[in-house]
């Protein structure tokens, strides 16, 4: 297992949402949209996935994942490399409860701002309709790839 640096939890933990890569039966790429729960220094990150579709079918044959997140502004990114366990919703702590509805509130949060500033967005919040999860995903990172170019570090 791997330590985060912090620079590594912020950057991630300033995230709306990650891009998250399985692979399926035939070999092929699966990216799908999640949302950080929760991300800590020793190398755990907690995904919400709160539809049991492809990403979970792939999880099941194949614990590897990786996920990504970019700055394009910044022109930062990083990607976590790794093995994914399936923490399944009646196995939630009081803890793990708490960081889903801490991130749910802050996705609202987040849009009604950007709402009252006048930005163009969803008509309303799709996050408040949003189903309790039916499980986590607990990835134990095992490699850090920094996506900026080294000419710019």
């Amino acid at each position: 297992m791997i330590k985060l640096s912090e620079e590594v939890i912020d950057f991630f933990k300033r995230q709306s949402f990650i891009i998250v890569v399985t692979r399926d039966a035939k070999g092929s790429l699966h990216c799908s949209c999640k949302g950080i729960v929760k991300i800590n220094r020793d190398g755990k990150v907690y995904l919400l996935d709160l539809y049991k579709k492809r990403t979970f079918e792939n999880l099941k044959n194949d614990k590897n994942i990786s996920i990504i997140a970019v700055d394009e502004h910044k022109f930062i990114g990083y990607c976590l490399k790794g093995r994914a366990q399936i923490i399944s919703a009646q196995d939630f702590d009081q803890e793990l409860n708490l960081a889903w509805e801490e991130s749910i509130t802050k996705r609202i949060t987040q849009r009604v701002i950007r709402n009252l500033k006048q930005e163009s967005g969803h008509s309303s919040h799709p996050e408040a309709s949003f189903p309790r999860p039916q499980y986590l995903i607990l990835m134990d990172i095992n490699e850090v790839v920094d996506l900026t170019p080294h000419h710019l570090k």
